[in-house]
Formats: structure tokens, sequence, C-alpha cells
């Protein structure tokens, strides 16, 4: 409906059609998009990012796949913990630099297959312990920090304990996420 359909607006432009005041506004506080969270306007980028019209709209990948009958799960940047070939590069990583520099394309590929090899089902059965006791910990609302505290503390469970968010209220390590 406006003269240059088709083309992107400015942020500017979308929020002055929402009828807020921009004047004075940067487009983004920094280039990391870390606003403090009690200024709820002190940015374009920010202003837009918590408009309900902005905020509650679903990923085209989630509409398509419920489409199909599937639900779409999200997880946050960087969740290793959740994935445990992750836990099994990371061991093999270490265990390759165990072994001497070489140049060689031939030692290469021969440490990195000893390196492989040294993951065992054991380690790979722990990597899915743990998996587990993250996906628990979330499941309870807990942020990845308190996670790996209680995985550490209960390590010797398969899961996180029920009673575990009174402990560490007790304890006075219980951050939650709302």
């Amino acid at each position: 409906s406006h003269k240059r359909a088709g083309v992107f607006k400015s942020m500017k432009n979308i929020l002055q059609e929402h009828r807020i005041d921009v004047t004075g506004l940067r487009a983004q506080c920094d280039m990391d998009f870390k606003c403090e969270p009690p200024t709820l306007n002190c940015c374009c980028h920010w202003i837009l990012f918590n408009q309900p019209d902005f905020a509650k709209v679903k990923f085209c990948l989630e509409t398509h796949c419920e489409k199909q009958g599937f639900r779409a799960l999200f997880f946050p940047k960087f969740h290793c913990e959740l994935n445990p070939i992750e836990q099994c590069w990371r061991h093999s990583k270490h265990e390759y630099r165990m072994y001497p520099e070489s140049s060689l394309k031939a030692d290469l590929e021969c440490n990195v297959v000893k390196a492989l090899r040294t993951v065992s089902v054991i380690s790979i059965c722990r990597f899915f312990t743990c998996m587990w006791r993250f996906i628990d910990g979330y499941r309870y609302g807990l942020t990845g920090k308190v996670v790996a505290y209680a995985e550490k503390k209960y390590c010797g469970h398969r899961a996180l304990p029920r009673l575990i968010l009174k402990e560490l209220e007790l304890e006075g390590q219980l951050e939650v996420v709302a």
C-alpha cells in the first residue's frame, strides 16, 4: 500500500508507522545487541524486538514444520551440551593434541584416526547421560550455568533429582529462565 512496495523499509520508518517517536534514537546500541533489560526504548532495534507484532510471529521453518505435523524446537546458540557428538569431538581433539606435531599428511590422518578411536563406548554413554541431565535441567527452567553446576553435583544420577530447585535455592545457586 505504500509507494515503494516490495522495497525494504528502514527501522525508523516502521516505528514511525506504529506511531513511535524515534527522534534521537540510534539504530542499534552495539554490535552484540546487548541492551540493558530495564531500558525498552534505547534503540530502534530493541524497540522492534519487543513489539508484540514482531515478537509473536512464527518463523517460516516453524510454520512449515507445523503444516507437516512436526514441532520445531529451537535451541539457543552453541548448545553443544545437548549434542553428544560434540563431546566426542572434544574428547578426540584433546587426544589428538597429545600426539607429536607433524607436517606429513599421512601422519596427521593416522593421528586423527587414533584420536577418534580413543573415544570409548563408556565415554559415549557418559556423554549421553550428561546430555539427559542438561535436558532435565532445562525442563525445570534452569540456566545453562546452574545446570552445569547441578550436573557436577549430581554426577552419579541419570536425571536431576525432583527436589533440585529447593536444594539449589538453599545453596544460593538458583537462576531460573523465565
